[in-house]
């Protein structure tokens, strides 16, 4: 299939390229950059040099129609001035922005500060969310795919079996999250450069984060009542990753039997998805260390008998399972490639 990716030049465009030209069903026909036009990817990209020849074009819908399948890696706001034309031309898109993930029109207004709700409600609708663990059956045949955000993954696999068990309950599950700095993007804020990331914990919108409008569409989902989740992120000082701890009260409070058991029902047949709860070896939890590089969610959980406290923890590799790697995943299902096609990558041990 030829595919072009919008917005090729950043960290996410950047891992859309090392994974689509070694897609055995890919060809990549165009990647765009405003910044970069006729210069050649691997220039920007130097992980890239030997792999293609492919130089940068001005973004265009002309750019565009010459492939079969799109990738948007465009910011927030900007995709929603590309996906109808695109889908009324028959090409599949694949949206990595937020700009089709909550179902909500009016949910713009209140998480994103668009000023009015969300233009076209009818795409809306027909957008699948791109999350192949959950919505795989829906992605099979999808022309318009919303690729989730990356601590909203993290943050919704590992409580997903809680919220599907009947686990979340009228106290809010408690998520927090740590993310490395290339969550910020190729040109992020000043307090992103290294002088201002090395040694620190920063939290950074405590309330009111964007990614909680999908975490709770998705649980409400799940549980088929409407959820509420507290979650605060915080940069930290590594490059890639996301840590996310998840603290659940409950009632009454399942055996770790049950606890395998929910997880294991839900992600056993998963490509992707690794259950770490060991009683021996260097890492007995999930560690962000042990999924860099790759589209591997680690997932793990404890239980406290003295507070009536499930904790879950997830790991994810921000810019692969947060972003690129999932949208690849979601193609493979979406197109009728193998699910882990494109995506076969053991992570690199030590970094």
């Amino acid at each position: 299939m030829k595919v072009c990716i919008i917005g090729a030049s950043g960290f996410v465009g950047g891992e859309l390229l090392r994974i689509l030209l070694q897609h055995s069903g890919v060809e990549v026909v165009c990647a765009t950059s405003r910044r970069f036009k006729g210069e050649y990817v691997y220039r920007v990209h130097p992980n890239l040099r030997g792999f293609t020849q492919l130089k940068f074009v001005e973004p265009s819908i002309d750019a565009a129609l010459k492939a079969d399948v799109v990738f948007l890696a465009l910011p927030h706001g900007e995709s929603v001035k590309w996906v109808p034309k695109l889908y009324e031309s028959g090409v599949a898109v694949f949206d990595l922005s937020a700009d089709f993930r909550l179902k909500d029109p009016n949910a713009y207004v209140e998480w994103y500060k668009w000023p009015q709700p969300h233009p076209y409600p009818d795409l809306l609708q027909k957008a699948v969310y791109g999350q192949p663990e959950l919505h795989r059956s829906e992605l099979v045949g999808a022309k318009l795919v919303a690729v989730p955000g990356c601590m909203a993954t993290a943050s919704i696999l590992m409580l997903a079996p809680l919220a599907k068990h009947g686990l979340l309950g009228e106290t809010p599950p408690v998520v927090d999250a740590k993310i490395g700095s290339s969550g910020a993007g190729a040109e992020g804020s000043v307090v992103d450069l290294h002088s201002f990331r090395t040694y620190v914990v920063r939290p950074y919108e405590p309330v009111h984060h964007r990614h909680i409008a999908e975490i709770e569409q998705e649980l409400s989902l799940l549980a088929g009542k409407r959820v509420k989740v507290a979650f605060t992120p915080h940069a930290v000082d590594m490059v890639r990753g996301i840590f996310a701890t998840g603290h659940v009260f409950v009632e009454k409070m399942p055996t770790e039997a049950d606890m395998w058991k929910m997880y294991r029902s839900m992600y056993g047949d998963s490509k992707f998805i690794r259950i770490v709860k060991d009683r021996l070896g260097i890492s007995r939890y999930p560690n962000v260390k042990y999924v860099l590089g790759s589209n591997f969610v680690d997932i793990g959980f404890e239980l406290d008998q003295r507070l009536n406290r499930l904790v879950t923890f997830s790991a994810i590799d921000n810019l692969v399972r947060g972003a690129a790697g999932q949208a690849v995943q979601a193609f493979n299902v979406a197109m009728g490639f193998p699910e882990d096609e494109g995506l076969r990558y053991i992570p690199l041990a030590p970094v």
